[in-house]
């Protein structure tokens, strides 16, 4: 199987690539849904960061496209699941407009790596779901992260901003193709404080050490959900792998 294209940064962050796709998706995704964003003035005002959120549809990466364009006024970048990459025309336009492909099934992922680096050194953000697949939680809460978004802005010294988002199941939901678009439903997304990571600056974090601190954003995610929720967080994140569950795939149809 070839490998998947890596893209290349673009002298000024909204590409003219990215400006034709965002003037064509935008309008598609507002049929779908109404999106409000706050917290706003959280974000750092120039330069690079991570962007870390909940993920609990299929939906979310257009959605949180959507807020970080319009309304926070970024361009985002994803690591997208190199699968799809591989699909007819949409395969051929990601790394054009500056998303990154991820590898599952024990590949390398160095490359991917390099090339998110390359987009932080430029100044620009990336947006990540550190659950690396749709929640499991039953109730949809956020769920145990993994470390990479952490790992990476360790290494950069950049900040982590954490984000929750809450709404888009109704169009949505997790595992299931009922798709109910309403343009005034509204999806909520929300900006947490920044995180800083600075001190954890050192060669050869622990593994204990990344996992705390890989919880520690999390646990602020849920926060956020639950405030867009009117609900207290588990508190304890849910974990796949101590319920039986698989890391990745539809778990639901495995039953």
């Amino acid at each position: 199987m070839p490998e998947a294209k890596m893209p290349r940064v673009p002298k000024h962050e909204r590409s003219l690539a990215f400006v034709i796709v965002a003037a064509i998706l935008a309008p598609i995704i507002r049929l779908m849904f109404r999106i409000k964003t706050s917290g706003i003035e959280n974000l750092p005002k120039s330069g690079a960061y991570i962007l870390v959120a909940n993920h609990m549809s299929y939906l979310d990466p257009l959605a949180f496209a959507y807020s970080v364009y319009i309304h926070m006024k970024r361009t985002p970048h994803y690591l997208a699941k190199e699968a799809l990459f591989r699909i007819p025309v949409i395969g051929k336009l990601l790394p054009k407009v500056g998303q990154i492909p991820v590898y599952r099934s024990g590949r390398s992922n160095q490359e991917p790596l390099a090339a998110a680096k390359e987009f932080l050194k430029a100044g620009q953000i990336m947006v990540v779901f550190p659950e690396g697949t749709l929640t499991r939680d039953p109730s949809l809460w956020p769920m145990r992260g993994k470390g990479g978004a952490i790992r990476l802005a360790i290494e950069m010294d950049l900040p982590i901003v954490p984000a929750g988002h809450w709404g888009v199941g109704d169009v949505l939901g997790a595992y299931t193709k009922k798709f109910r678009p309403n343009p005034f439903h509204k999806v909520e997304v929300k900006i947490g404080k920044p995180m800083s990571f600075a001190h954890l600056k050192k060669d050869g974090v622990s593994n204990e050490e990344m996992a705390l601190a890989t919880n520690q954003v999390m646990v602020e995610v849920a926060r956020i959900v639950g405030e867009l929720r009117g609900e207290e967080p588990p508190k304890t994140l849910w974990d796949p792998a101590k319920s039986g569950q698989t890391e990745t795939g539809n778990f639901r149809k495995e039953k």
